[in-house]
């Protein structure tokens, strides 16, 4: 077996049978898990690549379609990549644990099973079941399990699940509804005992946390240090992902970029500054294909320049984030759904349009579903007229086992009183409490203007697939009643084009723009028409001169024209700024009404 170069990263040379990448959405987590794993390969090793972020785009990266089961990387021996693919892997849960029920069984018995295990949670559970089994070594033979994850929040939930459901599972002799019968329960405890084992075994598990040059992604890799050691995964490295140094002491751009990381580096938070880190530069180029991902941690050489598609074609019509406040502000009230890939700015923008909205004289409410939280922080101030909420998951998960039996224990004896808190306890009782939260958001937006930063593409999409889930539970609980053309579900809300209005938040960039491509096909699917895209922190009208920052926006004016090639009904853009928008001030600036809305910023 050949070693890894001696200038690689340490996360290389020093490389675990298991490495997890994690950190806040948009740092370069694929791009860095895919550039590791092809590194290692190219070293002689055995080598699996694992996503775990329900709208990863390792198969754009990679150029090979992505599947549940492991497909070989060409041009890579000793490379394969798997999707934990949530819907799959529900379905082969299901079979797994009908089986359980053996031959005797009843259709009645089977059918209420099935019913049991049809919605959101077990969806979540059996995708982590299919991650447990790769912990625990079964079907092992690599060398290295590499999990490219999803954005924080949803990293650390996956994470927390085997201490989680270990525990729920230790003395239960009765099950829980969202994993089946009792035997189905017990199937699963060894597998979850040797998951909470092998994350916690520092010489085969290590975790990558991933951040930028900037302090915002660098507090939330220091949270997600401390929460992680808590959860007993303390063998920890730090990358700081693309590190920018000018090259011309007269851009003003460069020199701000360089200012920021700088500053960033000198005062990142102790939980960081403590770990062994590695720094990776920022590349002049788009980290797709084989050959870019080689260069991108030095083991390959530079890709050379791509023409740019966009040379002679008619610059995207883009208006400024203004003119989408005033349109909103039109409508009356409704709700206003931020979405996008994790790290593309959805918290400012959907904080900017909540405070551009209370200046055009409306009452709002601003609140996330996303687990990272980080809306109090980027508004850090209060406005009159603007309420800032939470779907706090914790939160809601106590006050929904409160009603619960407040309702329906009330009825119970003590002794099923506790039978029932006790399967409330159930890591699954949180997927219900959340979708409950939701609803009550939805139904606000009937009357008054609602913006809703959402979660992370993956983790919005597990809340759009319940949401789904009840919708179809009710249509067929109402099927052939009376009452059924009055029944309104939160998915005939998000569906009502008056009442709700999609915003998709990109960068310029190809792996932002393709999910948010892949988002938008979802959500027509689900017959949910995005109404506007948003480009965020567009660099093409700084005017710098900087050679790598030139090169780069050869990609950007491949994006937006891509975009403006019918991917968008309606774009906004936002430019780069040098100073990071936190503060109801500096917000109230980007969604200002005034009468630069009149001007059309090209790109």
């Amino acid at each position: 077996m050949n070693t890894v170069a001696a200038s690689a990263p340490g996360f290389l040379s020093a490389a675990t049978r298991f490495l997890f990448f994690t950190g806040k959405g948009g740092v370069g987590k694929t791009s860095l898990s895919a550039a590791a794993a092809i590194a290692l390969a190219d070293a002689g090793r055995r080598v699996l690549l694992v996503s775990t972020d329900a709208a990863s785009n390792l198969d754009e990266m990679l150029g090979v379609p992505l599947r549940n089961q492991p497909v070989d990387v060409p041009g890579v021996p000793g490379l394969a990549v798997l999707n934990i693919d949530p819907d799959a892997a529900a379905e082969a849960y299901r079979l797994r644990v009908l089986a359980q029920l053996g031959a005797n069984a009843g259709e009645d018995e089977r059918a209420t099973v099935r019913e049991q295990l049809s919605g959101a949670c077990t969806t979540e559970i059996a995708a982590f079941d299919e991650f447990a089994a790769l912990l625990a070594q079964e079907g092992g033979g690599w060398d290295h399990v590499i999990f490219d994850t999803a954005p924080t929040g949803h990293t650390l939930r996956l994470l927390s699940l085997p201490k989680a459901w270990s525990g729920f599972l230790a003395g239960n002799d009765r099950g829980a509804s969202c994993l089946g019968p009792h035997s189905g329960l017990k199937m699963q405890e060894t597998r979850f005992n040797a998951a909470l084992a092998a994350l916690s075994n520092a010489a085969i598990t290590t975790v990558v946390l991933v951040t930028r040059p900037d302090p915002r992604p660098m507090q939330e890799a220091a949270r997600t240090a401390d929460e992680l050691h808590a959860l007993g995964l303390s063998n920890q490295r730090l990358v700081v992902n693309g590190v920018f140094r000018a090259s011309r002491p007269d851009d003003v751009t460069a020199q701000a970029l360089e200012t920021l990381g700088r500053d960033a580096m000198a005062h990142m938070p102790q939980a960081l500054a403590r770990l062994p880190r590695d720094e990776v530069p920022l590349r002049a180029f788009d980290t797709v294909g084989l050959p870019a991902l080689r260069a991108l941690l030095g083991g390959g050489p530079m890709p050379t320049a791509m023409p740019d598609a966009a040379t002679g074609l008619a610059p995207l019509p883009a208006e400024p984030l203004s003119r989408l406040a005033d349109e909103l502000a039109a409508m009356g009230h409704g709700l206003i759904m931020v979405m996008g890939k994790g790290g593309v700015g959805k918290t400012t923008i959907a904080a900017a349009l909540a405070v551009g909205l209370v200046q055009r004289g409306h009452s709002v409410h601003l609140t996330t579903t996303d687990p990272a939280a980080h809306v109090a922080e980027t508004l850090n101030g209060s406005l009159p007229n603007l309420k800032v909420g939470r779907i706090d998951p914790k939160a809601e998960t106590q006050a929904y086992i409160d009603k619960i039996m407040a309702t329906r224990g009330k009825a119970l004896d003590e002794q099923g009183q506790a039978l029932l808190l006790e399967d409330l306890q159930s890591p699954c009782t949180e997927e219900v409490a959340v979708f409950h939260a939701f609803s009550r958001v939805v139904n606000e937006a009937r009357s008054a203007f609602v913006v809703l930063d959402t979660a992370p593409t993956g983790h919005s999409l597990l809340l759009m697939d319940a949401t789904g889930a009840y919708h179809r539970q009710m249509m067929q609980q109402y099927e052939g009643s009376t009452n059924a053309a009055h029944i309104i579900t939160p998915l005939m809300r998000l569906q009502d084009a008056s009442m709700t209005h999609v915003i998709l938040v990109t960068l310029p960039e190809v792996t932002p723009v393709s999910q948010a491509a892949a988002l938008q096909d979802d959500l027509r699917r689900a017959k949910i028409e995005p109404w506007a895209w948003v480009i965020n922190k567009s660099v093409a009208a700084t005017g710098t001169t900087d050679p790598l920052l030139q090169a780069r926006l050869a990609g950007e004016h491949r994006q937006t024209t891509r975009i403006a090639g019918g991917l968008a009904r309606r774009t906004f853009v936002l430019p780069w700024l040098a100073e990071p928008p936190v503060g109801v001030q500096a917000l109230g600036v980007l969604a200002a009404p005034s009468a630069s809305t009149a001007a059309t910023p090209r790109l």
